[in-house]
Order: structure tokens, then C-alpha cells, then sequence
């Protein structure tokens, strides 16, 4: 009699028998489901597993399509899989670098000993669409770490070989596709024919690789404008090629033969660098008295803001701080979101008409009375907290609608400077496996929700899509209005949050719906070499999160 294992799938409550090593495609057919956009993966007891997946014990199941974080990851890999064929396909002897997000797609460096022309991105496009006209399937091989390192050593692969090397892991895996070999960290679609739309364009000296808008799957994601976003990748991307360190495997044999002071001290001297060049720009224009910052979650907006402070003072400025939380409506006046719930993040939940009014009135020399906004009450307060501009003085203003120009429209531009901060990771695990830059700032929001708020890692995790909801709806747009962008990422940061949020992470139970997204999280630091903090100065970024800083929050 043939064993069967019982399958519960999350998508319609229902539990049905399967032989035993069916695989997730075989499950989801089973099941007899139509996700619109089609199955791209699944989680199994709360694991992402690609559809090749073998099963031979009894499992929840959940398939997961594009519109979700993890499906659109799947396609997205697969995606990248098949241009890095077509490339070799049509440049043998040339090279891809996928470096970052960008533009609403992944900007990518071709290098074929010349400067990509037109011609040659559409001939990779069509190799591209041929490649997944023909549905060839990816192969996952598992096999000794060893025998791998010497299978990408005989490519030339030396980016995957000192990743490899580094993590220490026994087995490892790699895939292939029509004999081409690669490694992704993640699952992968079970065949080319599963990916039903993309677009390749050239962008500045490179391409830019789109995919499915994950709201609407049925459209590319929409272009938009980023031309001080993509300077500020470049510019942080020339720097690792200057310290010979691109990727994670160079990262982690520099840290290996004790160069991490080193690392942490230029990686600190660099940030402060760029602040006191923000700050000498800022004083180069003499009619700015208002300096309007802002980013996303976890960005490191607040210390930024500190040490910006300190390089005004430096040049002869005054800042002071104002915090647009105080000019917050009375609570009962405050919008309310879809669910019904009160919506602090709305630009409508600030007095609009007060705040411009105080900007105008300081600027114009006059006099003050700041409000507290009482958190307790729900009200707003006057305790007597008088300011007046005195020569060479700034307001120093941080928040999520900083650069929105619905916040100052009274404001005239030449009175305003506008920063965005935000931590765009650079560094790649290897050539072909960028690091999402949300990642990095969801890990230091873990740790510090976990240090200074009393949240834990599965509280975090799973109030994340909705802070990244009020980030794309109030923040993202409104980016490229900054005259000066701050990257806060730091080329070690993701070796010494590892420490720290690794065991925060494993609390998260599995039955919790947060536990897949915490296991991600904890596979992917295990390619780094963890760095203690004990290097950190005392003014670094990363103290905001982990505590130590001197500067007080």
C-alpha cells in the first residue's frame, strides 16, 4: 500500500491526502487552487520552500503568489537567473554585476570591455524572452561545500568561492539551467515558463532589469525618476571597489585577516565626511533657516540629524531642534486610517496652518511659544518653551513628511534645505545576489524595538508591511526633492547587528506567522563573519540601535 501524508493548505482550510514525496507543484494542482498571477512558492510549516519541494510528512502549507514579499523575491531570483544566462549566451567572455535597487527595478553593470549599446541590451532582452518561451527548468544540486567551491573555481566564479569559503557551511547548494551554473540564495521558480513578464531597458551606463508591479502583477512596476539616488549608490560603489571590498566573501576575508577596526574606522570617517560636506553646503547658502530631514523607518534619521548639528556648530550655525510630532491635531481631530484606527503617519495629522505660521514667524525674527504635544492626553500643550532666531541660526527639523512640499508651502524655497536619509545597502553577497536595503533597516528595527520599545522580533516583524506601507505612500515619493541624499548604511553593519539580533530572531516561535520571515532573516546572516561593537565609536550611526551613543535620544 502506498504511504500517504496529510497536507493542510492555509490558502482554503481544507486537508487532503498526498503520496508521500509529492512535491509543493503536485500539492497546489491537488489542491486544485487558481491564485490569479499564478503559484510561485510556498511556505511549509512556515518555511519558504521552492515548488520542487518534496514533502514526506504531514504539513501546513501556504502558497504564496507574486503580490506577496516572498513570492515576488522567488521571481524576481528567477528573473535574475535568466539574464545572467543570456549574457553568457550572447557575451561569453563578458560579466554581470546585478549592484541595486533602483527606479523600481535593479540596475545592472554589463562589462564586455566597452559600454553597453542599445543593440546589445535588446539582443540580451530577446535571449532572455527565448530562454523562458522554451520553460527550461532550474535544478537545485546540493552537494559538499568543497566540491562546489571547486565547480565555481573552475568558472572563475571568485566571488562565490570566497562567499562559500567564508560561511563555513558542510553541504551547500548551487543551481542550473540549461547547463549554466549560478548560486541564489532563496527558492527559485520550478522552470523558466513560470515567469509571464519582465523588461530589460538601458539605464545610464547599464541596464535596468523590471519586473511585475507586486501590487499589480499584471503591470511593470512603474519607472520613476532617481537620478540622486542611483549618484549616491554609484558614488558608495566606487568607495568598496577602492577598499577592494564588494561583496560579502571580500568582506569576510578582510575581517578574517583582521582588518575590521580598520573597516569600521574609513567606513566612519567616510559618513562623517559626507555630513560636513552637507553641512558646508548648507552654510554656502546664506538665506537657509530651515533644514528638513527625512527617510524612512530605522534610517537613522535622529542621529544624522545630531551630527549634522555638530558640523553647523562647527561652522559658526545654531541649530535648533524642532520636532514636527508637537504640531500633532488634538486626537479626536486626527484622520483615521482604512481599518478605522487613528493615522499618526498622515500628513493631515499635523497642524498644518500653525506650523507654517511659527516657521514664517521665527524666520522673520519674531518671538515663539512652542507647543508639547501631551501622548498621554492626546492634546496639545503650552508650557512656556519661548524661541527666538538669534544670528546665524537654523531649525533643525526631522520627520516622515519633511520633504513633502504640502508641509511648507509658506516656506519660501531659498529659507529651505531638504535632506533624505536612508540606509541603501551597496554591499552584494556575490555578483548576482543583491542585499534588499529594506533588510537592512528591518534588522535595525528589530533590535531596537527590542532595546528601547519592549517589542519583540515577532511584534516587529509583523507591524513591518504596514510601516512600509506609510513609507511608500508618504516618504518614497517625495525623495528626489532632497538637495543632498545620506546613505546611513555602514560596509560593517550587517556583521555587528548579527550579534545582536540573531538571538532576538530565534524567539520567534514557529506557529507564529512572523516565523518565516524571521528564518529568512537568520539565513541570511549566517554568510556574515560576525564584528563585536566594541570598535564602534560612540557617535556612530549604528549606536542609535544599539545603545552606547553618546548623544542623547
Amino acid at each position: 500500500m502506498k504511504q500517504v501524508i496529510q497536507i493542510c493548505c492555509k490558502n482554503n482550510e481544507k486537508t487532503q491526502s498526498f503520496p508521500i514525496g509529492s512535491s509543493l507543484l503536485q500539492i497546489y494542482k491537488g489542491f486544485g487552487l487558481d491564485m490569479p498571477y499564478g503559484v510561485v512558492s510556498a511556505k511549509v510549516n512556515n518555511h519558504v520552500e521552492g515548488l520542487n519541494f518534496r514533502v514526506y510528512h504531514n504539513k501546513d502549507v501556504e502558497f504564496l503568489d507574486i503580490s506577496s514579499e516572498s513570492g515576488l523575491r522567488t521571481y524576481v531570483r528567477s528573473l535574475c537567473f535568466v539574464l545572467c544566462k543570456a549574457v553568457a549566451d550572447v557575451f561569453p567572455d563578458g560579466q554581470i554585476l546585478l549592484e541595486h535597487p533602483v527606479s523600481r527595478g535593479y540596475y545592472c553593470s554589463l562589462r564586455i570591455g566597452r559600454e553597453p549599446e542599445l543593440a546589445d541590451v535588446t539582443r540580451i532582452k530577446q535571449r532572455m524572452a527565448e530562454i523562458i518561451a522554451a520553460d527550461l527548468p532550474f535544478h537545485r544540486i546540493e552537494q559538499h561545500s568543497e566540491e562546489a567551491i571547486r565547480l565555481f573555481e573552475q568558472k572563475g566564479m571568485t566571488d562565490k568561492v570566497k562567499l562559500l569559503r567564508t560561511t563555513g557551511r558542510l553541504y551547500t547548494y548551487y543551481y542550473t539551467l540549461d547547463g549554466f551554473v549560478d548560486y541564489y540564495y532563496g527558492s527559485l521558480l520550478p522552470s523558466t515558463g513560470h515567469l509571464h513578464l519582465f523588461d530589460l531597458v538601458k539605464y545610464y551606463d547599464g541596464l535596468l532589469l523590471r519586473f511585475p508591479d507586486r501590487m499589480n502583477p499584471s503591470v511593470l512596476g512603474e519607472m520613476v525618476k532617481q537620478e540622486k539616488m542611483f549618484d549616491v549608490f554609484n558614488e558608495n560603489r566606487r568607495w568598496q571597489e577602492i577598499m577592494g571590498v564588494s561583496t560579502v566573501g571580500d568582506f569576510n576575508e578582510a575581517i578574517a585577516e583582521g582588518h575590521a577596526t580598520d573597516l569600521i574606522n574609513v567606513a566612519e570617517a567616510l559618513q562623517e565626511k559626507c555630513i560636513a560636506r552637507i553641512a558646508d553646503d548648507i552654510c554656502a547658502r546664506p538665506d537657509v533657516k530651515v533644514v528638513l530631514i527625512s527617510g524612512p523607518s530605522s534610517s537613522g534619521k535622529t542621529t544624522f540629524s545630531k551630527r549634522l548639528s555638530v558640523q553647523l556648530m562647527a561652522n559658526g550655525k545654531r541649530p535648533h531642534p524642532i520636532s514636527l510630532d508637537d504640531y500633532f491635531v488634538d486626537r479626536q481631530h486626527t484622520p483615521l486610517d482604512a481599518d478605522g484606527n487613528y493615522d499618526y503617519e498622515s500628513l493631515y495629522a499635523l497642524d498644518l496652518d500653525l506650523f507654517n505660521q511659527h516657521i514664517r514667524s521665527l524666520i522673520a525674527g519674531e518671538q515663539v511659544e512652542l507647543p508639547r504635544f501631551n501622548f498621554t492626553t492626546g492634546a496639545r500643550e503650552y508650557r512656556g518653551d519661548f524661541l527666538h532666531l538669534e544670528e546665524n541660526a537654523i531649525l533643525i527639523l526631522e520627520g516622515i513628511h519633511a520633504l513633502n512640499p504640502e508641509l511648507t508651502p509658506h516656506i519660501p524655497e531659498a529659507n529651505k534645505y531638504r535632506v533624505y536619509v536612508s540606509a541603501l545597502t551597496t554591499i552584494s553577497l556575490d555578483n548576482h545576489n543583491y542585499i534588499p536595503t529594506t533588510d537592512n533597516r528591518l534588522l535595525r528595527r528589530i533590535i531596537r524595538d527590542y532595546n528601547y520599545r519592549g517589542y519583540s522580533a515577532e511584534e516587529t516583524i509583523l507591524r513591518w508591511p504596514s510601516v512600509r506601507a506609510g513609507e511608500a505612500k508618504w516618504i518614497f515619493p517625495y525623495q528626489e526633492n532632497a538637495d543632498a541624499m545620506f546613505n546611513s548604511a555602514l560596509l560593517f553593519e550587517l556583521s555587528v547587528l548579527k550579534s545582536h539580533v540573531e538571538p532576538v530572531l530565534y524567539r520567534v516561535p514557529e506557529s507564529s506567522p512572523a516565523y518565516s520571515e524571521a528564518y529568512r532573516l537568520r539565513r541570511f546572516l549566517e554568510y556574515f563573519i560576525p564584528v563585536p561593537d566594541r570598535d564602534l565609536p560612540p557617535t556612530s550611526l549604528l549606536r542609535e540601535f544599539l545603545g552606547g551613543s553618546s548623544f542623547t535620544y
